[in-house]
């Protein structure tokens, strides 16, 4: 048998070629068929969005309160190592981290380390739990037990308003 190289560049074409290639069966029914790739990509998301408890106040004294933020890539988080800010002062990483991954707040587009550094700590505080939730387990829900009647529930951490659907 005859090895291929496979690149990502040619990975769909040899998937196509390799499906036509293969002899026709039956049609599994509808229920039975797992979702093929195309319906995996749209549920993978890679941007989540969150409301901030209290709100960035730019040098105009606009208030932005929501943002979105990306996954986290292997490069994100190996690039504050060798920040020298970082080196200096360890507590910086996370500073560093957030306004990497931060791909909008309010009408910022450009959320750089100055940035993150002029949030309240309330904020940053939320900010890196939120990254650390995304990245670590893929979602922004966190369970929560009433305080008046003791019943645990979920609530997703990325905004909206109690009572809102």
């Amino acid at each position: 048998m005859r090895r291929r190289t496979v690149t990502s560049g040619n990975l769909e074409e040899l998937l196509d070629a390799v499906s036509s290639a293969a002899p026709a069966a039956a049609p599994a029914p509808a229920a039975a068929q797992a979702p093929g790739p195309a319906r995996q990509r749209e549920e993978f998301r890679t941007e989540f969005t969150f409301e901030l408890p209290r709100g960035y106040v730019d040098d105009e004294g606009t208030v932005h309160r929501t943002g979105s933020m990306r996954l986290a890539t292997a490069r994100d988080e190996l690039r504050p190592q060798i920040d020298l800010r970082v080196k200096e002062n360890p507590a910086y990483l996370s500073v560093v981290l957030l306004s990497q991954v931060i791909t909008t707040l309010g009408t910022i587009t450009d959320v750089h380390a100055g940035v993150v550094e002029r949030m309240y700590a309330t904020d940053v505080a939320f900010l890196q739990d939120f990254y650390r939730r995304i990245n670590s387990e893929g979602h922004t829900h966190a369970a929560v037990t009433c305080p008046h009647c003791h019943s645990p529930f979920e609530v997703d951490l990325s905004g909206g308003r109690l009572g809102e659907s």
